[in-house]
């Protein structure tokens, strides 16, 4: 039984215990999470698939990112903003996705509020609540990583000032988490920047 601390992978490196369950998990904590990224488009990706996981596995939505990615249209706002009633019942319908009217709506719904910012705004909006580096405290064991930071409820907040919908301080978090705002991998892990 774990303590939280972080463990050997297969090839031996210390990582955080989370990505350790799943050969997929292993790729994406190494690749992606916790790795600065911006673009509209790309957070808007992020965004809509933390609300998608609302309740569920990270593993369930990483498994169907790809069919998302296809559902969604590549998660291009101009493209998802443009998506009519046809193509909200061909998601609701569409077995490779999460299949949740609200945040199938939710997600449509941003895409046309984000359709009316200026290119740049949300990466703006999203990494002006980057927390200071130096301020947080660099996590041993899974136990000394947050759910919420005055941070993610200050982003969730802007956000929701704006208009988007699901998007409350844990997607907040988990946002910040995955996109780099944050580096939650644990102090010994080997993805650690530093």
């Amino acid at each position: 039984m774990s303590d939280g601390s972080a463990l050997p992978g297969p090839d031996g490196a210390l990582r955080c215990p989370w990505a350790l369950s799943a050969e997929e998990y292993v790729t994406y904590h190494d690749e992606e999470w916790g790795r600065p990224v911006h673009g509209d488009d790309a957070l808007f990706e992020r965004l809509s698939l933390e609300a998608f996981q609302s309740g569920l596995s990270w593993i369930t939505i990483l498994r169907r990112r790809p069919t998302f990615r296809t559902a969604f249209a590549g998660f291009e706002i101009v493209k998802v903003a443009t998506f009519t009633d046809d193509d909200r019942e061909r998601l609701l319908a569409d077995p490779g996705i999460i299949r949740n009217r609200a945040k199938v709506d939710a997600t449509l719904a941003n895409a046309r509020v984000l359709a009316d910012w200026a290119p740049g705004d949300l990466d703006d909006l999203i990494w002006s609540h980057a927390p200071d580096p130096a301020a947080c405290p660099v996590p041993k064991t899974l136990s000394d990583v947050p759910a919420v930071i005055p941070e993610s409820t200050a982003l969730s907040k802007a956000l929701k000032k704006r208009g988007l919908r699901f998007v409350g301080p844990t997607t907040a978090y988990a946002l910040m988490q995955a996109c780099g705002l944050v580096d939650d991998h644990l102090e010994a892990c080997v993805a650690r920047r530093g």
